[in-house]
């Protein structure tokens, strides 16, 4: 069956200027035109449409989409059950936070006060479920399961403390490396050293054993992954580039 626009528009919930961006993108194209010119959408539209919409809850950009599905060796069905787990880890995550609110609801309306311990661990538990959902999957190719393994159970045995620390230094870099970028500060200087160190503390807030090379990566990632550096610059612009440059300067 075949679908103009306007079908497939109110089939999916798409409108109708996102298909047209997402032609000329070279991310949906239609099977081919009527004599009138109008796009027509075949099967294997309407298939690469639902794969595009499933990555997109996911949070994927579009053009790392295209490249997906225009891989040689994209294999949807795998894709499909990626996407499935990837859903359930989210229900699972969702239902977790339902959970400690209905709790936290409960609490309040008895006049009780839930415990700290509780309130953590509903923190920790959602730290470790968004880096599955976000992460594990790709740390898993890129470093083994053995590392990623060793990683999980350490993070799973954080204690308060440590959380807080690492939290609180977590909040402290952010500020500084907005107050360093809106300053026009060089990260060759002092508060650069300052934030690599602090970096440095971040990293082994949680029980994690320093490494020069592993610190001097993981700050070469905050420019080389889009999610990372989103994450630092989305107050600032250019945090991101300034701690990557401040731990490459300071951390030898």
């Amino acid at each position: 069956m075949e679908y103009t626009i306007k079908e497939l528009s109110r089939l999916s919930g798409v409108t109708t200027c996102a298909l047209r961006w997402y032609d000329e993108i070279g991310l949906l194209t239609p099977s081919g035109r009527t004599e009138g010119g109008y796009r027509r959408y075949g099967p294997a539209e309407v298939d690469r449409l639902q794969d595009i919409l499933y990555y997109r809850a996911l949070g994927v950009e579009l053009a790392r989409i295209r490249a997906c599905l225009d891989d040689p060796s994209f294999d949807r069905l795998a894709v499909l059950r990626d996407h499935l787990s990837a859903l359930e880890a989210e229900r699972d995550r969702v239902q977790g936070l339902i959970e400690s609110v209905r709790e936290t609801i409960l609490s309040t309306e008895r006049k009780e006060i839930m415990s700290d311990e509780k309130k953590f661990e509903a923190l920790k538990r959602g730290v470790l479920e968004e880096y599955g959902r976000t992460y594990e999957t790709e740390s898993r190719e890129k470093y083994g399961d053995g590392k990623v393994d060793a990683m999980l159970t350490r993070l799973q045995g954080v204690t308060r403390e440590q959380y807080q620390t690492w939290d609180s230094l977590g909040r402290e870099i952010l500020e500084k490396l907005s107050a360093a970028v809106a300053a026009g500060e060089d990260p060759a200087g002092e508060t650069g050293k300052e934030i690599a160190g602090l970096h440095r503390r971040w990293l082994t807030a949680t029980g994690d054993k320093y490494d020069v090379s592993r610190h001097r990566g993981i700050a070469e990632l905050y420019v080389q992954d889009e999610r990372f550096t989103a994450y630092y610059d989305r107050e600032r612009p250019g945090c991101a580039r300034f701690l990557r440059d401040a731990v490459c300067h300071w951390v030898r």
